[in-house]
Order: structure tokens, then C-alpha cells, then sequence
């Protein structure tokens, strides 16, 4: 790896190594390290095992610093769908990484550098690597800048498909009205708001908080799925 490939990805992901030997670790697929002939070389696979759980580590805190009301069933599920293969290749793609992984010549033949696997894997290892030379601060900001959008639409993606949706389908059963959701206040400051949502279905009423809109509407939602269950009274004529 020449000193001008260094720079580029160095630039590309905002962190200058001081030990660039970590960097070209994290770079190296094993099948280019089997056909070297140095001894005592090492491929990225014990990086990537750090950086598998670093990952994991820091996407778990910015989602629950992000969203305090959810619960652990939720949080691991979006955790899950947040750093699987198809995800960090994405994340990966979106650097450029493909174009500084060192393959064998039957990985390069066979397209490696846009293998899912091979993009997701040396990702962890690169983010492994970032961890061990600046420390674990350096790592959590990299996560974050990589990752924030992709919570942020995950975790909407995956509200609207929760209590809203289970609340009209409900709804269409019974034909009656539509909820009305809206936001009655926001507090916080812009980077940090919280948004109070009302949901009005005929006679029931709920208020609850979120992050977001798209959070709060589902809490809303589920309270009013809950009264529907428990209530004889509610029926479409």
C-alpha cells in the first residue's frame, strides 16, 4: 500500500493513523496474505473480531442515548438490523473502501472488492483499527458520523411498521373513524428535541413523548391499542 492510498482513505474517513502498519492490517484479505511469501504477515480476521464488538458496543449506546423510551426487546432488534452484513457493506461502499482492499488474484478475478462479506468484514476490521491507534473516542465519533442517518430511517422504518400499523388494521376491522395524531409541544433544543404527540380515536384519548414524531406517535398508538383491547365498548357502528 503506497503512501498515496494511505492518504486517500485516511482522508476519506477523517483520521490520520499514527500507526499506518494498523491501517494496512485492517486492509489485508487473507487470500492476498496467503499467496505473500513474507513471513509473519497477518490478515484483518483478528482485527475484525474487535471490531465486531466495538461496532456492537457503540451502535447500542447511540441508540439508547438516542431513543431513552424504547425498551431491550427493541433496541436489540434494531441493533441487529443496523450491523449486518448487507448494512456495513453499504456503509463500507459509501467510503470507497472496496478500492483499497488487498485481495488474492482469485478474489480480485472473481469481483471481491464488491463482495458484501469481504466489504462488511474488513469495515469491522478498519473500525478495529481506528479503535486501537486513537482510542475508543476517535472510534465512537467515526461510528456516529457513519451511522447516525442509518439510525435515524432505520428505527422510523421500524416504528411504522409497529403499534400505527397494528392500530389500523384494528381500525379497518371495525370501520371507524382514523386516528388524529398531533403534536401539541416540542422542548429541547434543536439537536435534542422531544416531541409530545395527542392521538384522538372517537372517544379515546393518549399523549405520549418521543425523540421524534414518528417516536411518539407510536407510543400514542400503542396506548390506544391498549384501551381498544381492554374496552367492550368499542365498536365500529
Amino acid at each position: 500500500m503506497g503512501p498515496t492510498a494511505v492518504e486517500e482513505i485516511e482522508k476519506k474517513i477523517q483520521y490520520e493513523f499514527k500507526d499506518k502498519a494498523l491501517l494496512e492490517e485492517s486492509l489485508r484479505h487473507s487470500s492476498f496474505v496467503n499467496e505473500q511469501a513474507r513471513e509473519g504477515m497477518r490478515d484483518n480476521e483478528r482485527l475484525e473480531f474487535l471490531g465486531d464488538a466495538v461496532l456492537s458496543l457503540i451502535v447500542g449506546h447511540l441508540l439508547m442515548q438516542q431513543y431513552p423510551e424504547l425498551k431491550e426487546g427493541e433496541l436489540s432488534r434494531m441493533r441487529a438490523q443496523l450491523v449486518n452484513e448487507f448494512q456495513l457493506a453499504a456503509v463500507a461502499r459509501t467510503i470507497g473502501l472496496g478500492a483499497h482492499i488487498m485481495l488474492g488474484k482469485g478474489e480480485i478475478q472473481t469481483d471481491g472488492r464488491n463482495k458484501s462479506s469481504i466489504l462488511a468484514d474488513t469495515f469491522e476490521a478498519l473500525l478495529a483499527a481506528i479503535y486501537l491507534d486513537g482510542g475508543f473516542e476517535t472510534a465512537f465519533r467515526f461510528v456516529q458520523s457513519e451511522f447516525s442517518q442509518l439510525i435515524q430511517s432505520k428505527v422510523t422504518s421500524m416504528v411504522d411498521q409497529d403499534y400505527k400499523s397494528q392500530l389500523q388494521e384494528l381500525i379497518q376491522i371495525t370501520q371507524t373513524e382514523m386516528p388524529d395524531y398531533r403534536v401539541i409541544s416540542e422542548s429541547g433544543p434543536d439537536h435534542d428535541k422531544t416531541f409530545k404527540v395527542r392521538l384522538k380515536l372517537k372517544e379515546i384519548l393518549t399523549e405520549a413523548e418521543g425523540k421524534s414524531k414518528k417516536i411518539a406517535e407510536q407510543e400514542a398508538a400503542r396506548k390506544a391499542l391498549e384501551i381498544l383491547k381492554k374496552s367492550s365498548k368499542f365498536s365500529g357502528r
